[in-house]
């Protein structure tokens, strides 16, 4: 192959050891330069020729021939990537502080309120930017396999390895991971252990930031609660157990019943806070996570309560140790009588709509004129 330069394009004469061969590969072999994208787009836009003829990349070319080739394309300059700030002393002594487990596949980390697991929009403090000070021992980051709501407190997951993220990500997608919460709540529910299922959809003109309950195209949901012990009807200490794993799932199918989380001002509004002393941050806590360790047996770690939830336990005169001594749940209680008239309300009307859109499909001729059966 012989090349003659230009200052326009480059002109090469196919060697004989290249008789027969695709054009790409021809590129492949003597312009590493040019991708495939590249040749392709110089195919289409005429300005690749053999012996002055437009030609394809999928062409043959013959010993002898004359191709023209495009000057060579500078690079793309690539996006300089921000440099991500290593962490302070400060940070790497905070993060690990909220490790109460370690083992060579997980920890799990007791995070407070107010400090959300993951990066957003004007969110530059959170978990995942401080698990490069939680490698220990090992070279390879730590990954998040699941989340809790910034103002949420509790047990978090961390796996330490690819293997055990990809155990503890399937354990949460097939719903056998368990995990415990506890809630104060305003008011006491009717049924002491009780199942709401509502489905839940994002609440139209919050961007996605809110959920809210939509009968018609929301998606399934299901949580389970418990009454531990009340404080009169004023508020009520309550074991919480997620069936599915929606947005504030939990958040809003207590305030669809009546009974929002206490401080929870977003779905429950101003009659979610207690008055008394009662702090007014959220009262929701993951006490505790069971799911299936990599090495076998199970990994069952409790986290104990953050401050102000623990100060306001003591102040309505609740007793951690009750809540601690239920056993965990493997599945959802029987539903009560008035579930089951929700349920079959639901489904009469799930009939209707069917029904309705076959007298439609009737009336307008089932497609309108006689088709191919």
């Amino acid at each position: 192959m012989t090349n003659v330069a230009s200052d326009e394009v480059r002109q090469f004469t196919v060697a004989t050891e290249d008789e027969g061969i695709r054009l790409d590969r021809w590129f492949k072999r003597h312009v590493p330069d040019a991708s495939f994208n590249i040749v392709s787009r110089w195919a289409r836009t005429g300005q690749l020729r053999v012996d002055g003829a437009r030609a394809k990349p999928g062409d043959h070319v013959r010993a002898g021939q004359t191709i023209r080739v495009p000057p060579a394309e500078a690079p793309k300059t690539a996006k300089p990537q921000r440099q991500k700030k290593p962490l302070t002393p400060e940070q790497v002594e905070f993060a690990q502080s909220l490790v109460i487990h370690r083992d060579d596949a997980a920890l799990v980390l007791n995070k407070p309120p107010g400090l959300a697991t993951q990066g957003g929009t004007k969110t530059t403090e959170h978990v995942d930017g401080l698990l490069d000070a939680l490698s220990f021992e090992r070279e390879d980051r730590p990954k998040l396999v699941h989340r809790l709501d910034k103002d949420t407190s509790g047990a978090l997951l961390v796996a330490r390895t690819p293997r055990a993220a990809g155990l503890f990500s399937k354990n949460f997608a097939g719903r056998t991971a368990k995990k415990v919460y506890w809630a104060l709540v305003v008011g006491v529910p009717d049924i002491d252990d009780g199942l709401i299922d509502l489905p839940l959809a994002k609440q139209p003109g919050t961007g996605g930031e809110k959920m809210h309950v939509d009968e018609e195209n929301g998606q399934p949901a299901k949580s389970r609660y418990r009454v531990i012990e009340r404080a009169g009807n004023r508020a009520a200490f309550v074991e919480l157990q997620p069936m599915t794993g929606r947005t504030h799932q939990l958040r809003v199918h207590l305030s669809a019943i009546g009974h929002p989380i206490v401080g929870d001002g977003k779905y429950g509004g101003p009659e979610a806070f207690l008055t008394g002393g009662v702090s007014r941050k959220m009262h929701l806590h993951a006490r505790r996570i069971r799911v299936d360790h990599p090495g076998g047996g199970k990994l069952d770690v409790t986290a104990e309560l953050p401050q102000h939830f623990a100060e306001s336990m003591e102040m309505l005169g609740f007793d951690p140790a009750k809540g601690d001594a239920l056993p965990i749940s493997e599945a959802p209680p029987p539903a009560t009588r008035e579930e089951k008239k929700i349920k079959a309300r639901r489904h009469a009307k799930t009939i209707r709509k069917e029904r309705r859109g076959e007298r439609r499909k009737r009336g307008d001729g089932g497609g309108g004129g006689r088709g191919k059966p």
